[in-house]
């Protein structure tokens, strides 16, 4: 699977969210969310555990300000505590990034508000890309979302919360 992605911080969420519902964007549900990262080689592999369920995800991106293509891989988990300790004795955790999201959609555009514990609050966008879509097909969407969230885009971020994480010493 695919997806083109921006990261960025906000200032407000519920400013964010209204001027998101502007332009189309519905609310879809409100999620707290727990990734645990893992030592991989390449890419990178997380288990996200939230409420209605429990996914490893490894996913690969070149990371850059600008939006980023994702190839990505979604496996759905019966154990997640238990895959969680497995892991981790087995690959090692690189950090725990929890949050609280917000997701609003508009056809196959995803938007995540997010608030990040120990780090901030951020807007992510994700245009899921399926069998008849294209990355460039994408792009008008999310800029126009952009610009409605009054988000430039030398302001997009490159990293993952937990390399932002790691960066500013929050993974604890």
């Amino acid at each position: 699977m695919q997806n083109l992605e921006a990261k960025f911080r906000l200032p407000d969420l519920e400013r964010a969210r209204e001027q998101a519902e502007q332009i189309g964007y519905r609310f879809k549900a409100a999620l707290i969310q727990r990734d645990t990262f893992f030592r991989v080689p390449q890419g990178k592999l997380k288990l996200r555990e939230e409420e209605s369920g429990a996914w490893i995800i490894f996913y690969g991106r070149i990371d850059s300000r600008d939006l980023k293509l994702s190839d990505y891989d979604i496996v759905p988990i019966a154990e997640p505590q238990k895959l969680r300790e497995v892991m981790t004795r087995a690959l090692g955790t690189l950090a725990i990034v929890k949050k609280i999201r917000i997701l609003m959609m508009r056809d196959h555009i995803r938007l995540h508000l997010d608030a990040v514990e120990n780090l901030g609050i951020f807007g992510e966008i994700e245009a899921v890309l399926g069998a008849h879509s294209d990355a460039e097909g994408s792009r008008p969407a999310i800029e126009e979302l952009l610009r409605a969230l009054e988000v430039d885009t030398g302001d997009l971020i490159g990293e993952s919360y937990f390399e932002l994480m790691l960066k500013c010493g929050a993974t604890k």
